[in-house]
C-alpha cells in the first residue's frame, strides 16, 4: 500500500493542471494542508529530447513531498525511459500516467483521454512503464469516466490498470466530452472504486468540506482530488481537513486577510525562474489572479484592472485601492442605516 493511504490516512490530493500547479503554487497548497502532489503533466517525448522547457514542469521542492510527476503520452516503452530519466533526475515519490486530460492538443497525439477509446494501448502504455520504474516507484493513473456519455468504462479501465500494476487511481467523474461542463458522477467513482483492490481517489466538484466528507462517507474512494476549487481558494485544504476534524464550517476568510496570500504567491513566483522577468511574471500571473479574486466585492472592475498588471506594487496599489473603496462602501451602509432604539 502507498504510504500516504495507510494507517486510516484519506488524503486530499492537489489535482495537476497545466499553467496552474507549478512548483509555487504546490508550495502555498501544501502549507494550506494538501497531502499530496503531482506535477502539471509533461510531455514524455519532451523528456526524451532532453528538452529544457519540459524539464521545468518536472520542478519540486523536497517540502512538497509526497509528490508525483506525471507523464503524458501512448507509447510505454517511450514513456518508461522518460520515467527513468525523471527519477534520475530528482527521484519523485511517484510517477503518474495521464489518461484523462480532455484538451485537443493532448489527445490528437493520442494522449490524456483518447487511451480511455483504445483499452489495449491503454494497457500496454502502463505496462510499459511498470516494467521501466516499478520496481523504483510506485506508478500511479489518472482517467475519466470515460470518452463520452455512451461509453463510460470507468470501471473496466481501473480493472485493466490494476492487473498491469498500477498502484492507485484517481478518477476524475466527468467524460472527456465534458470537459469541465455539468456534474461530475460520483456514482461512477464509486463503482469503479469497489470494482478494484488498490486505492481510488474521486475528482470532481470538491468545493467545500461538507462536500468532500460527503463523498467520504457515501462512496468507497481512499481519498480526494482537488482542482479547479482550490486555483480560486487554495484555502479548501485547511477548511475541508477542519470539517472532517470537527463537523464545523469554518467563516469565509476576509478580503483583507486574502490579499497578503496572494502577493505572496506573485513574489514566489516572480523569485522563481518559470516565467522570466517581472513583467512577464505578473503577465503570466493575471488569469491566476482572476480566479483569486472572483467573488471579490466589485470584482468586475477589479478584475479588469488586474487584466493590465505588470509589477507586484502595481497589484499592492489596486489591492489598497479596492480595500479602501469596499471599507468606503460599508462605511456609506453603517452611516445611512436607521439606528434602532
Amino acid at each position: 500500500m502507498l504510504p500516504w493511504f495507510s494507517d486510516g490516512q484519506f488524503p486530499l490530493f492537489l489535482a495537476p493542471m497545466a499553467g496552474v500547479t507549478d512548483v509555487t503554487f504546490r508550495t502555498i497548497c501544501k502549507e494550506m494542508g494538501a497531502d499530496v502532489m503531482v506535477t502539471e503533466f509533461v510531455s514524455a517525448e519532451g523528456i526524451m529530447q532532453a528538452d529544457h522547457r519540459t524539464r521545468k514542469y518536472t520542478e519540486f521542492t523536497d517540502g512538497q513531498r509526497p509528490v508525483g510527476v506525471q507523464l503524458f503520452g501512448a507509447d510505454g516503452v517511450r514513456m518508461g525511459e522518460a520515467a527513468k530519466k525523471i527519477i534520475d533526475w530528482k527521484r519523485p515519490d511517484f510517477i503518474d500516467i495521464n489518461f484523462g486530460c480532455p484538451v485537443n492538443k493532448v489527445v490528437s497525439k493520442n494522449g490524456g483521454s483518447s487511451l480511455l477509446k483504445d483499452c489495449p494501448l491503454l494497457a500496454a502504455t502502463a505496462r510499459g512503464i511498470v516494467a521501466a520504474v516499478g520496481d523504483q516507484v510506485p506508478v500511479t493513473a489518472k482517467i475519466r469516466a470515460g470518452w463520452d456519455m455512451t461509453t463510460i468504462n470507468a470501471e473496466e479501465v481501473c480493472g485493466i490498470l490494476e492487473s498491469e500494476g498500477i498502484a492507485s487511481i484517481a478518477v476524475h467523474g466527468r467524460t472527456r466530452s465534458q470537459g469541465y461542463s455539468g456534474e461530475a458522477d460520483w456514482n461512477v467513482i464509486d463503482l469503479a472504486a469497489r470494482s478494484v483492490g488498490i486505492p481510488v481517489v474521486g475528482n470532481g466538484d470538491i468545493t467545500s468540506g461538507e462536500i468532500l466528507a460527503k463523498r467520504k462517507e457515501e462512496t468507497a474512494v481512499s481519498g480526494v482530488m482537488i482542482g479547479r476549487a482550490a486555483m480560486q481558494n487554495p484555502w479548501i485544504f485547511k477548511e475541508a481537513k477542519h470539517f472532517l476534524q470537527t463537523g464545523e464550517t469554518l467563516p469565509p476568510l476576509p478580503v483583507e486577510e486574502r490579499w497578503p496570500l496572494i502577493f505572496r504567491h506573485c513574489r514566489l513566483a516572480t523569485e522563481s525562474d518559470r516565467y522570466g522577468d517581472e513583467r512577464h511574471t505578473m503577465m503570466a500571473m493575471r488569469s491566476r489572479l482572476m480566479a483569486y479574486c472572483k467573488g471579490f466585492p466589485g470584482s468586475k472592475a477589479l478584475r479588469r484592472q488586474l487584466s493590465q498588471v505588470e509589477s507586484v506594487a502595481q497589484l499592492e496599489d489596486l489591492a489598497a485601492e479596492h480595500l479602501g473603496m469596499e471599507h468606503h462602501d460599508e462605511d456609506l451602509t453603517t452611516s445611512t442605516g436607521t439606528a434602532s432604539t
